[in-house]
């Protein structure tokens, strides 16, 4: 598997209450995933003291992210350049990518679709335990 249209099953599984969590951080590994480069960087959000690495299933799903934007910074219906990105895998993003960003940092899957996005938060189970913020908590790790 791995792709976009597998993950995107797996979060709307999750936000219907049902599936499961570890198959939904599973999914997210094997996915291919598209990060928006910003200013020579990849696209992050800061919300609540977290990093948030924005990543999208496909690229209709990160064009939708451009249209938002493109509204927010009053550029709308101006001509939409093509966004540059970079496709990781979901591990290597979790594994690789969030462990060098330095700050407690997570993905954000989707965010332009309200009824399709999921966060991953850097909690155990999701990044690596030395960088989780629940790391060496007693009862750390929480459910999706």
């Amino acid at each position: 598997m791995g792709d976009g249209a597998a993950l995107v099953d797996r979060i709307a599984e999750r936000r219907a209450g049902v599936g499961d969590p570890g198959a939904l951080v599973g999914e997210l590994r094997r996915a291919l995933v598209l990060v928006p480069y910003d200013r020579g960087g990849l696209w992050t959000a800061e919300f609540g003291g977290i990093r948030w690495v924005c990543g999208f299933t496909d690229e209709a799903a990160l064009a939708r992210f451009a249209e938002e934007r493109a509204v927010v910074e009053g550029t709308a219906g101006a001509a939409c350049g093509s966004w540059e990105y970079a496709a990781f895998r979901g591990a290597r993003l979790l594994d690789e990518v969030i462990p060098a960003m330095g700050a407690p940092a997570g993905v954000a899957v989707n965010v332009a679709d309200p009824d399709g996005s999921m966060l991953f938060p850097p909690v155990v189970g999701i990044v690596p335990d030395a960088v989780a913020v629940d790391g060496g908590v007693p009862g750390g790790g929480r459910e999706l």
